[in-house]
């Protein structure tokens, strides 16, 4: 009887940072049972049951014999049902019963069904994308995510339907197996939501303003807040920005479809649309700015939103805390999440959207005799007064929006763009800021630093600024909103094809920071 300790390999995900785990397994003299040692969470310590079914179906027999099966590094937690595969194979390594050729540098991904087969892993993608950043040459994944797996260029991929059918691909045999996705995959014919792909800008109807500052928002990736009454259409503004902003580069769908796969459905294609996210107003500081237990990191919306769109609807109505848990992540782009057992960074650079009441009743300021705020000034202060200035001094455009007026039916039949035209302007003006700032690690307004705005190649002249600087000086601006009313101005000459902003785009990027504050 041997007592060989066969390895396999497969990835620890901690956020989308992939770590490499070899699991060893050996068998030794003691009555039958299985051990998994080496910090697995509950997930992959009640693996030995199903490990066990499954090597039994699968014609592999453990001599009634102890199983010990070692997850190394010992010191890294282990979270999932994705190391299924590994220890499964390594077992019948171990055992006698298949080669250990190949199994250290293949990473194995996937989860065990009683019967033997396998089922997609949480955050399979990243953990492919993992794995070829690591050197492995191939991953083994289970046949119904091998479209998904496939989208990782550099690495080969084994797809395989059951544990079975990896057995016979480490035995030479032909059956149970295949190499990449075939073009019949079963998972591309699935459903696809169609989402926001019916969405258009021109639903807006009455708010010509109100889309012009969506434009200028979406061209130089911008945070924008509104306040308006119920009805205005801060939530229909807030959802068709999307619709307008261009599609992500090849860098952003990596990212975004990486957090996607973190999902329990499998992907077909790459994300190349920027995603939205609109959590509840009672959701939690971790649901939206991530957390968890133990070794597992869960992200939160901030992180769902990464390139994209972040909609705090009824914001005033979010805990303080989670509104303030924000402001790091605006600024940094990154939210770094920090426990006992572990530590994670997962991106986060979004596009947020605020929108508010003017206070609790909805109306005040309505010029309509009708809807008469019923609201003490304490009240509404108290109100908007929630939301801290902190985060109010890190957004950009501040937007009142008013009612249509009922005395306006025509306006419905008036021509309003439509968001692919709205698309064509925010892409021409985006081409005109990356190619300004080829050569640095910026590509939209948004991103660029003060010191850059305000350093001799990029400021505006005296003259031009002085708007700006009378603003500050009288306190109705500080250093950051100084900051962010000039790259507002770059957006706005941008998209007025200027090469410089002049005191004109400077006048209006302060107004557009001037409307109604929460």
């Amino acid at each position: 009887m041997s007592s060989t300790v066969a390895r396999a390999a497969a990835i620890a995900l901690t956020g989308l940072e992939g770590t490499p785990v070899l699991v060893e397994a050996a068998l030794s003299n003691q009555l039958p049972g299985m051990a998994i040692i080496g910090l697995p969470d509950p997930a992959i310590a009640e693996a030995k049951q199903r490990v066990r079914l499954a090597i039994q179906r699968a014609g592999v027999t453990t001599q009634s014999r102890f199983v010990v099966v070692n997850l190394s590094p010992a010191a890294l937690p282990k979270q999932g049902s994705g190391f299924d595969l590994a220890i499964a194979l390594s077992i019948a390594a171990a055992a006698g019963q298949a080669p250990e050729a190949g199994m250290p540098v293949t990473a194995h991904l996937g989860e065990l069904g009683l019967d033997g087969g396998l089922r997609r892993p949480p955050g399979l993608l990243g953990a492919v994308l993992a794995a070829r950043g690591l050197g492995f040459e191939r991953v083994m994944v289970p046949d119904s995510c091998a479209r998904e797996a496939a989208l990782v260029p550099g690495i080969e991929v084994i797809a395989v339907r059951d544990l079975a059918g990896a057995l016979a691909w480490y035995r030479g045999d032909a059956d149970g197996w295949r190499v990449g996705a075939s073009d019949d995959d079963p998972s591309d014919t699935a459903e696809r939501p169609e989402g926001a792909d019916r969405s258009d800008m021109a639903e807006v109807i009455g708010q010509p303003e109100a889309v012009e500052a969506m434009v200028v928002a979406a061209a130089g990736r911008h945070h924008l807040s509104m306040v308006g009454p119920p009805g205005a259409g801060k939530t229909l503004l807030a959802t068709r920005l999307p619709t307008i902003l261009p599609d992500l580069d090849e860098d952003e769908q990596i990212v975004a479809s990486s957090i996607a796969s973190l999902g329990g459905n499998p992907l077909t294609e790459l994300v190349t649309r920027p995603p939205f996210e609109s959590p509840h107003h009672t959701a939690s500081s971790v649901s939206i700015i991530g957390g968890g237990a133990g070794g597992a990191v869960r992200p939160g919306a901030i992180t769902r939103a990464c390139h994209g769109v972040l909609f705090l609807d009824e914001t005033p109505q979010f805990p303080s805390a989670v509104l303030d848990g924000l402001r790091q992540p605006l600024e940094s782009g990154t939210v770094e999440i920090h426990r006992a057992k572990v530590r994670a960074l997962l991106p986060a650079r979004v596009q947020l959207i605020l929108a508010a009441n003017p206070c609790p009743c909805g109306n005040a300021g309505s010029p309509e005799t009708a809807a008469e705020c019923r609201c003490t000034p304490l009240m509404r202060t108290r109100y908007l007064g929630r939301v801290s200035g902190p985060l109010v001094d890190r957004i950009d455009l501040r937007l009142s929006v008013r009612r249509i007026s009922s005395a306006l039916p025509a306006l419905a039949e008036e021509p309003r763009p439509t968001s692919a035209q709205l698309r064509r302007r925010v892409v021409e003006a985006r081409a005109r800021a990356a190619d300004r700032l080829r050569g640095t690690p910026w590509c939209v307004n948004a991103e660029v630093p003060g010191s850059w705005l305000r350093g001799p190649g990029a400021r505006p002249s005296r003259a031009e600024t002085a708007v700006l600087d009378q603003a500050l000086a009288r306190g109705a601006l500080t250093m950051r909103g100084y900051d962010r009313a000039l790259r507002l101005g770059w957006t706005l000459a941008d998209l007025a094809g200027n090469e410089r902003p002049g005191r004109g785009e400077l006048a209006q990027a302060l107004a557009l920071r001037g409307g109604a504050t929460l």
